[in-house]
């Protein structure tokens, strides 16, 4: 790994049977590597067992002592190893999938003062009601969520062979990489000189 560059890892929010995910999480991978400030790793949580029943709680299981199932240690490995974020999610019912939702709570300190992007698609409101409550979730780890992000509202008609048609994508995906980049790097510097106040 390029210590010049932060390690950002992509996450493909959505484990549903036809899902697009793959699609965006494929056009934002190739937008980081293009911006050349990251080490780009996707994680699709297809590939990754995830549990929806958790242990119970204990002050024992606080941070990184919470048993998790072995099928999940390269997700937990590349959360650690991140020094920064973008979840790619579509909305359901007004939300984010309880895979991503799963995959979150499993984990504690691995967000913690980490710069999180959002990149949404769906139908009309492009996903932007997942993202808001991304936020609060996230927030409530002390992950620290990037204003702003990428929305493809009616994704069904608004990418083709693999991209988006809307010309200004590019350079909103610039802008949202740009202020990650920002954020990884004053964050990296911060855990590294002082403990975070947890």
């Amino acid at each position: 790994m390029d210590k010049n560059k932060h390690k950002l890892v992509i996450i493909v929010g959505s484990v549903r049977d036809g899902r697009f995910g793959p699609v965006v999480a494929s056009w934002v991978a190739e937008q980081a590597g293009v911006h050349g400030g990251f080490d780009v790793e996707v994680v699709d949580l297809a590939e990754i067992d995830i549990p929806l029943a958790l242990p119970a709680a204990s002050p024992k299981y606080a941070g990184d002592a919470y048993p998790r199932p072995a099928g999940m240690s390269a997700l937990t490995s590349a959360l650690e190893g991140a020094d920064a974020f973008i979840v790619v999610t579509p909305e359901y019912n007004h939300s984010y999938p309880a895979s991503l939702k799963a995959a979150i709570d499993w984990h504690f300190t691995q967000w913690t003062a980490k710069p999180v992007a959002f990149v949404s698609y769906g139908g009309a409101a492009g996903g932007r009601h997942a993202v808001l409550h991304l936020e609060n979730v996230l927030t409530e780890l002390h992950a620290v969520t990037i204003r702003d992000g990428l929305a493809f509202p009616n994704y069904f008609t608004a990418w083709q062979d693999g991209r988006p048609l809307d010309p200004e994508a590019t350079g909103y995906a610039k802008t949202v990489l740009d202020q990650l980049a920002w954020w990884a790097a004053a964050l990296r510097s911060a855990r590294s000189t002082t403990p975070y106040p947890a």
